[in-house]
């Protein structure tokens, strides 16, 4: 027989009252209260995310030994940073080791490449090189090889002809092959003719941004193997190279013997290069250009490089250029030029340079070096291939500051090639000369007709 309906209630009543009390009794007395997950005040969401920053990110460990990814080339390098990469950006950390590079480690945005300090050395591949047998037109994807022997799927390649250098240049991947034929994965940027030249090889940046915003290098030695490749300029390539790569970061690389500029950044806005050597390579050591601008170099070392230590191309304005080492190069410690505006350079050591210590370029005055300030620089024992001057003004430069600086040759007398401590040519405007410290036989050598 069942119970009446409010029977029944009465009981559900005090199983309720029963279990409530049982919950009860399970909280230790003096609990605290529940965990407070709200935002705090100064949380902010990234400025191209809709989320805050986060303290522990995505890593992977790449290497030849006890490693997530396991290999000693660039494909296992570019395996762990496009997994990486697929996440939103991290960390990738390279074991000790050589690692052979048939083409560019190919940074991508927000993934730090960091290398064991000392012990991780990329070393580029000996370079393939054949003329085209056919004409590669502009924006065709595709090259006609005349020898294809040592041009693979996956490499990387540079073509080129006789009027095609500088951005001209096309430095791409090979996707595919069918005979002496390969396809790329860009489209060329130039005529290549085969009546001027054209040719293709197997050259290419060691480490290459191209859009990377954000990332960061570190700890890593780049091999440029120069002997067993040809030339390949520093507006498309370098030891490393960085394209529109804002905000991305090198720090405390080596990059020696490549067969082009050692670190090369072009059309990147706020870039930093800290604690990196630039040794023994062919072209530029320090490159920035094409409308960097805000960039910083700092405590970095230009050495023995075949032309300028420091070449400040095009567009280069407002950047910080200190407590550089810009010594031994074939031809200018610093050069500077055209509308490279607005930078201060500070307590560099330029010393033992092919040529002037700090050139300024011969350009008119829309394209000239204006307001750029030289403070407490070291500029000493310049001109190793001819006489030179510690810093040579050239072209309708304006608005210059030279302040606190050491200009001198300390070498006995009959050894003295750096014989101008600051020469202003003809067409320069104002230079404002502030407590150098010159040392020269002669001190200063202006040669404008009229004074500012």
């Amino acid at each position: 027989m069942s119970r009446p309906h409010s029977q029944r209630n009465a009981c559900r009543h005090a199983a309720l009252v029963l279990a409530i009390v049982s919950m009860a009794l399970l909280v230790p007395a003096g609990a605290a209260d529940p965990a407070d997950f709200s935002p705090r005040p100064e949380e902010r969401q990234l400025p191209r995310s809709m989320r805050a920053e986060m303290s522990e990110l995505p890593r992977v460990t790449v290497g030849t030994r006890d490693a997530d990814i396991m290999g000693n080339n660039g494909r296992a390098l570019q395996a762990a940073v496009d997994y990486i990469a697929a996440l939103g950006g991290g960390i990738v950390e390279i074991g000790p080791g050589e690692y052979a590079m048939s083409d560019s480690l190919h940074l991508r945005p927000l993934v730090t490449v960091r290398g064991t300090p000392g012990e991780t050395v990329l070393r580029k591949a000996k370079a393939a090189v054949s003329p085209l047998a056919l004409d590669g037109d502009y924006g065709e994807e595709q090259i006609t090889l005349v020898n294809p022997d040592g041009f693979a799927v996956g490499a990387g390649v540079a073509i080129w002809d006789d009027n095609a250098g500088g951005f001209h240049t096309t430095v791409a991947r090979i996707t595919g092959r069918n005979g002496n034929t390969f396809s790329i994965d860009k489209p060329l940027n130039a005529d290549c003719m085969a009546s001027n030249h054209a040719q293709a090889a197997t050259v290419f940046a060691v480490i290459s941004g191209y859009g990377a915003e954000g990332a960061r290098v570190e700890h890593v030695t780049i091999e440029g193997n120069k002997e067993e490749n040809v030339a390949l300029n520093g507006c498309r390539g370098g030891g490393v190279f960085l394209y529109r790569c804002h905000g991305a970061v090198i720090e405390d690389c080596l990059v020696r013997n490549y067969h082009g500029d050692g670190i090369s950044f072009q059309q990147s806005n706020d870039v930093r290069v800290e604690r990196c050597v630039s040794t023994n390579n062919a072209g530029l050591g320090l490159h920035p250009g094409s409308g960097s601008q805000r960039a910083v170099v700092r405590e970095c070392v230009a050495r023995g490089n075949r032309e300028d230590g420091l070449f400040l191309c095009w567009r280069v304005r407002h950047g910080l250029f200190e407590k550089n080492v810009l010594e031994n190069n074939g031809r200018f410690g610093i050069s500077i030029g055209h509308k490279d505006s607005d930078n201060l350079l500070r307590d560099n050591l330029v010393r033992l340079n092919g040529e002037d210590g700090v050139m300024f370029r011969n350009e008119t005055t829309g394209m000239a070096a204006h307001r750029n300030r030289l403070e407490n620089n070291r500029i000493e024992d310049n001109g190793a291939t001819a006489p030179a001057a510690g810093i040579r003004v050239r072209g309708s430069t304006d608005g210059l500051v030279f302040r606190n600086n050491v200009i001198r040759d300390t070498r006995p007398m009959d050894g003295q090639t750096q014989e101008v401590g600051i020469r202003i040519e003809e067409d320069a405007g104002e230079v404002t000369l502030e407590d150098n410290d010159v040392q020269a036989k002669t001190t200063v050598d202006d040669r404008r007709s009229e004074k500012p």
